[in-house]
């Protein structure tokens, strides 16, 4: 790729990657925490997901990290393992099972999921995201961040955890923030110059920066609004660059000899290629240039993210939804924007450290509520309503099932529910049958393929003797071999019943070497 397609569109990347980073700061230490992990290994996955999945990437704007539909997988393998060391090594055999899946084309499975179960887990992520982080924005961190589940660790569910939050007690410098960030980010949406230098100004970035100064004022000025140290971002701190090694914990590969380690490898690279495959195409469908990724590219590069991520003690990466629609949100174009936003990681954890542990978690909620609302505005309910009950209902129940249940459970009823649409679809009746006088018709409505046989049999066996027939099969661009079969078989009978028989469209001029009746009254109109 050129220097210039990759910073030809830097203006717009540039605050992309740092709205982007600030989303993923805290998601990566939440769900580092939820998985039992080291907090630093989360840091580490969001920074490879950047730069190492966003080099070796062709989506523009997808962005890898940990992923919180992983928490309970990662949980009970570092659980099940002898050691940290020993996931660290799963998780590189599990990019290196990406990278076979990737040589085998396994990619191409995504491309069949239906576009209803792509919108409702968009619209059930940008729900929970709402959901779960209105506790965070009154100042109750009772649940890690980046939490997908409904059923919490702490017994809660996402309903109860907002109620424990209320009965708890609000902070009112941390509802403070919240407030006044959401209403800043939602008026500078449609208050953002469309021309000038204020048009490349992030509005998280303010945000960020309203919050640390706010909570810094009301620690001088008014401490009973001052949000305490547990509300407000906690990273690892190295008192110096050399003791960052203590942080890491590197993958023991003598570890293979044991079976858990390969059953833990093989889980996680099915699990993360699936939840990085669907969030792709739903990145895809977000793009408003609609480019299309290439899926099996897209699990090249996960794998090598996840060999990189295990080799440096991180946990395994996925496409992440959340950080990759804040990306589309932002305004980003290239995959500069990805890169950037974990090189933004990899410098503040190095560099600033104890700055990024002034920022109360109110405002990062504030940030994700925002997130959230776009990617769950009613009009998309509205939408898919209005395209009928085949597109609503799975729809609707991808959203429900993933915020009742959590993100790979969800996603797995709602393809199920989606395909039992469309094969109900292909059910409906594909076949037209009509006569008038001595002319009788039977067209095709769309393509024909086996479960179509009993059909088209039923409506050739309703042809009254000394008909004239026409098979219509101009809607169709494809009929397959079982059909033809049947048509075949009518046409050599067909003479016996004083039948003529004309069958019309351009698939029949495709399939006519196929159509074995020489002696017959046959034509292709």
């Amino acid at each position: 790729m050129s220097i210039q397609k990759v910073f030809g569109s830097w203006k717009s990347d540039l605050p992309s990657s740092v709205v982007v980073a600030l989303v993923a700061l805290p998601l990566c230490l939440g769900v580092a925490l939820a998985s039992g992990a080291p907090l630093v290994s989360g840091l580490i996955a969001g920074i490879v997901g950047g730069i190492v999945v966003g080099f070796f990437s062709k989506s523009p704007l997808s962005v890898s990290g940990p992923a919180a539909g992983l928490t309970v997988i990662v949980l009970g393998a570092i659980e099940s393992l002898p050691t940290y060391q020993a996931f660290a090594a799963a998780v590189v055999v599990a990019g290196v099972l990406q990278m076979l899946f990737a040589v085998t084309r396994a990619g191409i499975a995504s491309e069949f999921v239906p576009s209803s179960v792509i919108t409702g887990m968009l619209t059930a992520i940008g729900l929970i995201l709402i959901l779960k982080q209105l506790p965070h924005a009154i100042g109750y961190d009772g649940e890690y961040e980046g939490s997908f589940e409904f059923f919490q660790s702490d017994g809660a569910n996402t309903f109860s955890a907002i109620v424990a939050a209320v009965r708890q007690g609000i902070t009112p410098g941390a509802l403070l923030i919240s407030v006044i960030s959401l209403a800043f980010l939602f008026w500078w949406d449609k208050a953002r110059p469309k021309d000038g230098f204020w048009r490349y100004l992030p509005g998280p970035l303010v945000v960020v920066v309203f919050g640390v100064t706010a909570n810094l004022l009301f620690g001088q000025f008014a401490p009973g609004l001052a949000v305490e140290p547990q509300h407000l971002v906690q990273v690892p701190v190295a008192k110096s660059i050399a003791d960052i090694d203590t942080f890491l914990q590197f993958p023991d590969f003598t570890m293979l000899a044991n079976g858990k380690v390969w059953v833990v490898a093989a889980t996680l690279a099915i699990v993360a290629s699936l939840e990085s495959l669907l969030s792709v195409k739903a990145v895809d469908e977000l793009d408003p240039r609609r480019r299309i990724t290439d899926k099996n590219r897209e699990l090249m590069a996960q794998g090598i993210g996840n060999m990189t991520s295990g080799l440096l003690g991180g946990l395994p990466v996925t496409s992440v939804i959340v950080r990759s629609s804040a990306n589309v949100e932002s305004g980003a174009e290239t995959k500069l924007s990805t890169m950037l936003h974990g090189a933004w990681l990899l410098l503040s954890v190095l560099i600033i450290p104890a700055v990024l542990n002034l920022i109360p978690l109110a405002a990062l909620a504030a940030v994700l509520i925002a997130t959230g609302y776009k990617l769950a505005k009613p009009s998309l309910f509205v939408q898919r309503y209005q395209q009928g009950w085949t597109q609503f209902v799975p729809f609707l129940v991808t959203v429900l099932a993933i915020l009742f249940t959590d993100l790979l459970i969800g996603i797995v009823i709602g393809l199920g529910v989606g395909f039992a649409f469309a094969i109900g679809r292909n059910f409906r009746p594909a076949i037209t049958f009509a006569c008038d006088g001595s002319d009788c018709l039977i067209r095709a409505r769309r393509n024909l393929y086996f479960i179509h046989k009993y059909e088209l049999q039923k409506a050739l066996t309703a042809v009254p003797d000394n008909r004239n027939l026409m098979i219509d099969l101009s809607s169709t661009n494809y009929v397959d071999l079982d059909n033809i079969d049947i048509i075949n078989a009518f046409i050599k009978g067909a003479s016996y019943r004083g039948i003529s028989i004309v069958v019309r469209g351009d698939i029949a001029e495709r399939t006519a070497p196929m159509i074995q009746a020489p002696t017959l009254q046959v034509g292709f109109a």
